[in-house]
């Protein structure tokens, strides 16, 4: 896809998911992370009517995860289905066997499409906002002992941060079967991509070791979201994601953001328990369904 139908296909994303809005930049770091990655358009006499995406991960090399957007007035003619089924063909040549949808949690049309197509719900997300206007910046007050950086002022903490993520991941409901990449590829598609910043990058040191680390990603100009917050498991229940919230949601305030957003697990209580009390309100959530590359598919 050349960069004129690339912008047009954000442009369709971005209409179709306006509390989730994305840059280019966005788009080019999850094209990057992923091991094989597809994006289509879809025409109706001509005119582009909706697009869609597939990306294989490392992580599950068997499913593609998949984005389809259709244009509101467009819907019901086909263009979906058009875009599902071009996206299971290329997925069956790489050998993937199942597809991962995001669905947002106020499209029951979406939903039914999916459902129709042998998709069935593996986890759901709460959507969060916080709004900046007029917030005061909160206290950053980690437990005594511990100390809040950024990976700015220091950029030999990677190893630590990927040390945190290891022992951690596995306790996001939903991941629990999925593991870390190697280092080196985990910086390039989770550290070093172009929404990413050492600045907005802040990490808890006990001494000289990294108990748990936040990070912004820098998905929008006025927008950002909180891409991941992990403590070690014998440090939590002390208000260390506290402090590295706070830092983040300073930080924005800072750089001239006007919103944060955030998704977690429904399953996920003491996050969700800290976005609440930060002042983060609902939005919306996304389900995550799951279904077949190949087969049930009609117009």
């Amino acid at each position: 896809m050349d960069e004129p139908d690339e912008l047009t296909s954000l442009e369709i994303y971005n209409t179709v998911w306006p509390h989730d809005a994305v840059t280019i930049d966005a788009v080019h770091s999850f094209r990057d992370s992923a091991q094989d990655y597809i994006d289509y358009l879809v025409r109706d006499d001509g005119v582009i009517v909706g697009s869609g995406a597939g990306a294989i991960f490392a992580y599950r090399a068997r499913r593609v995860v998949t984005l389809i957007t259709v244009l509101a007035g467009q819907r019901r003619r086909g263009a979906g289905t058009a875009l599902y089924e071009a996206i299971c063909l290329w997925a069956s040549e790489r050998g993937a066997r199942e597809m991962e949808v995001p669905v947002a949690g106020n499209d029951p049309q979406s939903l039914s499409f999916a459902q129709r197509r042998g998709f069935t719900e593996e986890r759901r997300e709460v959507g969060l906002v916080l709004s900046l206007a007029g917030v005061s910046p909160p206290q950053v007050q980690p437990p005594a002992g511990i100390e809040i950086v950024t990976w700015a002022q220091r950029p030999e903490l990677a190893r630590g941060m990927y040390e945190v993520d290891l022992e951690t991941h596995r306790d996001i409901p939903g991941f629990e079967d999925v593991a870390v990449e190697p280092f080196e590829d985990w910086m390039a598609h989770h550290m070093q991509r172009p929404t990413d910043s050492p600045g907005a990058t802040f990490i808890a040191l006990a001494g000289e070791e990294v108990v748990g680390f936040a990070k912004l990603s820098l998905t929008a100009p006025t927008a950002a979201g909180h891409a991941m917050t992990a403590v070690k498991r014998a440090w939590r229940g002390r208000g260390i994601a506290r402090a590295l919230k706070a830092a983040e949601i300073n930080w924005a305030l800072a750089n001239g953001y006007t919103e944060l957003h955030t998704s977690n697990e429904e399953r996920n209580a003491p996050i969700n328990r800290l976005n609440a009390r930060l002042g983060y309100r609902p939005g919306i959530g996304r389900i995550h369904l799951v279904g077949p590359v190949i087969g049930g598919l009609s117009r």
